[in-house]
């Protein structure tokens, strides 16, 4: 069992920048690949990025691209999402996800998932 809690959520203007984090216990972090998804009202829960065990590899849904950057400090036990220039569009509930599989870009590749932090981005 690997417990995920969130934090860095709040409110920012349109082209600032936010830093996520979420905190793992449980189990062993370093052998799980980590990822991001977000959730915004009325509309299904997406994939915003992921990163392997090692932080080696990483993948990033097309819509924040050179925007966001995931890492991950195995030492910390510690996944994080640098977002930059954002948008209103990427207001939502963000959550993080563990699995000990592949770093896939689905909600069913994920067995774990934190309760989420609310982004609000203003116009």
């Amino acid at each position: 069992q690997v417990q995920l809690v969130e934090s860095g959520g709040g409110l920012v203007q349109a082209g600032g920048s936010l830093r996520l984090s979420c905190a793992a216990s449980g189990r062993t972090f370093s052998n799980y690949a980590m990822a991001w998804f977000r959730q915004a009202p009325g509309k299904e829960r997406e994939f915003v990025a992921a990163i392997n065990w090692s932080g080696g590899r990483t993948s990033y849904a097309d819509s924040v691209k050179g925007r966001f950057t995931i890492s991950r400090d195995n030492a910390k036990n510690t996944v994080y999402l640098q977002m930059n220039s954002l948008k209103p569009e990427d207001t939502a509930v963000y959550f993080c996800a563990a699995d000990r599989a592949y770093y896939g870009s689905r909600v069913s590749d994920y067995a774990f998932w934190g309760q989420g932090t609310q982004v609000t981005v203003s116009s």
